[in-house]
């Protein structure tokens, strides 16, 4: 089985991952972001790419170290030893443009993403991430500010849209946070189309987003305020009732939900959701509010890219440019990951039960290796990777239950409160119907 490339190409791997992201989708992605070289270097477009991507692998090294890693595997080839000014100067040459392309290639939901009744589940939500504190990106990306003063480091916003069930990422979007949310979100509705149905939280609950929404055919469930005035139009048998939100009519669901921790107290709070799907007969009001919880998927996501992948680092780039490249590269080594977990466990187990650490460690060993390249006659779409998840897999997630807590202050001379944060076994979840008022 051939292993690397030829040549100065040989570099050029993401170890197993490679067989998701092969040498001929990077080719293709250099050539539409207008990167291939003049001439054949010791830094081919190609090569630099796979470096972006396995230095989201290693967020804790610098690329230099990242490079080393890349070539450890590589014993009986001789390679090209780069310095730092010379990654860097590849790094600049390439651009963020055929990472962006990259990305494109390979977004989209992954085989075993959660369907309900026929409709692809999805959520869309924002997050923040810290860049690195130089005048560029200062003068490109805002601070967050507080009661303490601002932020140390400036700050981008991320919205993406995430399909459930697999926790791939199907768009994305980010520039400064300076801009809120709802701004930035028309700029991702392009990915939602007929068949999908989007779970989004109270700040995406504006006529104006849902209109939009509404637009591209796909369906909605949306969390709104208790208290918010919708004028009634139709009472339905199963207690939901039929409203109009700016041009869309919508379904509303009241519901009273109650959380009974075993050996500790219950918790009771009012949902109002709002859904394009207002057949009560095909969509029963109880299942879609059991189905709201799905919504936390993409915060699994957002979770699994900060912590697990950056470690809460800052990203490290130092200019607006190498942010759009460093994140591009972050989102596409992320979403390799996610189809090799979810090629692994489709259709034997459910992929969520695969453990993301487990598989981002295990991806990093084989670049160390430079294992399973290049397939030999078929792509292997279990492989190391999905051997290793399938032998380890995580039992059945409980339902979420703990309240919102913060775990560690940014300032040690905050006011510290009494939190309960006892970790009860198991949860039982009431939910009761509430009809129109009027």
């Amino acid at each position: 089985m051939s292993v690397v490339a030829a040549g100065v190409f040989a570099p050029g791997h993401l170890g197993e991952l490679t067989q998701i992201v092969p040498f001929e989708m990077v080719d293709a992605a250099v050539e539409s972001g207008r990167a291939r070289q003049r001439r054949v270097r010791d830094l081919p477009s190609r090569v630099v790419v796979y470096l972006l991507l396995a230095g989201a692998l290693f967020t804790e090294l610098g690329y230099t170290q990242v490079w080393a890693r890349m070539v450890a595997g590589l014993d009986e080839i001789l390679v090209a030893r780069p310095g730092s000014s010379a990654l860097a100067q590849a790094r600049r040459r390439v651009g963020a443009a055929p990472l962006r392309e990259l990305f494109g290639l390979l977004a989209g939901p992954a085989a075993g993403a959660a369907r309900w009744r026929g409709l692809l589940v999805c959520a869309v939500d924002g997050t923040t991430m810290f860049v690195s504190d130089s005048a560029a990106n200062a003068g490109t990306f805002a601070r967050q500010g507080g009661g303490n003063g601002d932020s140390g480091y400036p700050m981008l916003r991320l919205l993406a849209v995430v399909a459930c069930g697999t926790r791939t990422v199907i768009d994305v979007v980010f520039g400064t946070s300076g801009v809120s949310e709802i701004a930035y979100a028309p700029k991702l509705f392009r990915c939602l189309h007929e068949g999908m149905l989007l779970l989004a939280d109270r700040n995406f609950a504006s006529a104006a987003l849902i209109g939009q929404i509404a637009q591209t055919k796909a369906d909605l469930l949306i969390r709104d305020k208790t208290n918010r005035v919708m004028p009634l139009i139709e009472r339905l048998p199963d207690g939901s009732w039929l409203a109009v939100k700016g041009p869309v009519v919508l379904r509303v669901i009241d519901a009273d939900i109650a959380l009974t921790p075993k050996g500790g107290p219950p918790r009771r709070e009012r949902y109002r959701l709002l859904t394009t799907l207002t057949d009560h007969h095909r969509y029963p009001a109880m299942e879609l509010v059991r189905l709201y919880h799905q919504r936390w998927e993409i915060e699994t996501t957002y979770a699994e890219l900060k912590s697990t992948m950056l470690g809460g680092r800052v990203l490290r780039a130092r200019t607006p440019a190498g942010i759009d490249q460093e994140v591009y590269a972050l989102l596409s080594t992320y979403q390799a990951l996610r189809i090799a977990i979810a090629d692994a466990t489709h259709p034997q187990a459910i992929p969520l039960q695969a453990s993301f650490s487990i598989a981002l460690n295990t991806a990093r060993d084989q670049v160390v290796a430079a294992a399973a390249v290049i397939a030999d006659t078929a792509v292997d779409l279990v492989g190391r990777i999905g051997r290793t998840v399938l032998a380890d897999l995580l039992p059945a997630r409980r339902p979420r239950q703990s309240p919102r807590v913060v775990k560690r202050a940014i300032s040690k001379h905050r006011a510290k409160g009494a939190i309960d944060r006892t970790n009860y076994p198991t949860v039982t979840i009431t939910i009761n119907l509430r009809k129109h008022p009027s």
